[in-house]
């Protein structure tokens, strides 16, 4: 065996060892609020768990995986599993109070009937580099993980190794895993917020397992090609028939535990 082919065969095991290690973290939510039943879950690796009394928890991890950590009286936090907490197998956060405020009212200028009054008044509109004629990036900003995935199929000179090594130990792959579970993690945020009300006012959910219940219809399937670019009505109808499934889960689960 040549150079090359062991260069590249310890390369191989080395991204593995570091990718692929999974270990149980040991974790502690601090606040200044309640700490019990707060959400925790490993997007990467769709893990759930909860926090028991003291803010205490248990969730496997590997390297690089993104966890979440979400309740109704804290602001949603994210925690990329960095070498330090694999190594010490301990993650300790602090969430901040969620404090709810009503959105800041703008009053505009008042109309008064005289056109060269009103239209010198009217502010344009700002300038763009688009409307300068200047080339530029006219999309939406890329995720972390977007750019990661461009970093790791892209390269220069004449035998880019980025892509190679990449593809080599999996990391390609799981970056665009991550980018799926980014995209269905803020279209189910997006649903969350626009539709709760219209679904739970017709059909009740305790509120402790509200955000089970959208992690819980993210995970499906049929997510994206049922949510994505749909309308209201077309959601909430797949939501209604998702939460009866979920309802008979937890009825499951409760006549298991009385057992």
């Amino acid at each position: 065996m040549d150079k090359t082919k062991i260069f590249v065969l310890i390369l191989f095991i080395t991204c593995q060892q570091s990718y692929c290690q999974t270990v149980e973290l040991l974790g502690k939510v601090k606040s200044t609020s309640d700490v019990e039943n707060i959400h925790i879950i490993n997007k990467t690796a769709q893990k759930f768990t909860i926090t028991n009394i003291h803010g205490t928890f248990r969730i496997a991890a590997t390297l690089n995986d993104t966890i979440i950590f979400t309740s109704v009286q804290h602001k949603t936090m994210s925690v990329i599993v960095d070498d330090e907490i694999i190594k010490n197998k301990t993650l300790v956060i602090t969430l901040e109070e969620q404090i709810n405020e009503l959105d800041q009212v703008v009053v505009g200028k008042i109309l008064t009937g005289n056109m060269l009054l009103d239209v010198s008044n009217v502010k344009d509109e700002p300038m763009t580099s688009l409307k300068a004629g200047i080339p530029s990036y006219q999309g939406r900003p890329k995720t972390q993980s977007e750019r990661r995935l461009n970093e790791a199929t892209t390269g220069g000179g004449f035998l880019p190794l980025n892509p190679i090594l990449n593809a080599i130990s999996g990391r390609t792959k799981e970056l665009k895993n991550r980018i799926k579970l980014e995209e269905k993690d803020a279209l189910m945020q997006d649903i969350k917020v626009r539709l709760s009300v219209d679904l739970f006012s017709e059909n009740p959910l305790a509120e402790e397992s509200v955000m089970e219940f959208f992690y819980f219809v993210s995970e499906q399937p049929d997510f994206l090609e049922r949510c994505k670019h749909k309308t209201s009505i077309e959601v909430l109808d797949y939501l209604i028939a998702k939460l009866k499934i979920f309802k008979q889960i937890l009825n499951s689960a409760k006549i298991y535990e009385v057992d």
